[in-house]
């Protein structure tokens, strides 16, 4: 929806409005992927902590951040360097994003709100 030429406090407001509903769906996307890191790892932290970086205020995509582990630990830092904790680390982490994908798919777009590219399929010429 193009909010250029409505009143700013209407635009305002369903961008707070995005950005909260958007909030919510990150904080469940990260506790999906804590409950399978903390099968890997020790948590330092039982819970999802929030932060204001810029990376993870997008009004229309669940983010979240993955600390895996402190560098400035050298116990820690070593399991980071073996291969093996590396992959049981991504699959826990991809473990965590179907468990929420599966609880939370995302809504087919409309083929009005889609963007103009979106859904076309490139041929190549032979």
């Amino acid at each position: 929806m193009n909010l250029d030429s409505k009143d700013k406090y209407l635009a305002k407001t369903l961008l707070d409005l995005s950005q909260t509903a958007t909030i919510d769906h990150s904080l469940r996307l990260g506790s999906a992927v804590l409950r399978h890191i903390g099968g890997v790892n020790t948590l330092h932290k039982p819970q999802v902590e929030q932060a204001s970086f810029a990376v993870l205020k997008s009004p229309d995509v669940p983010s979240i951040l993955v600390e895996t582990a402190f560098i400035s630990n050298p116990e820690e830092e070593k399991r980071l360097n073996d291969e093996e904790y590396q992959d049981k680390l991504a699959r826990a982490i991809l473990a965590g994003i179907r468990d929420y994908v599966a609880k939370h798919p995302p809504r087919p777009q409309s083929p009005l709100t889609a963007a103009p590219d979106e859904g076309r399929v490139a041929l190549n010429a032979r």
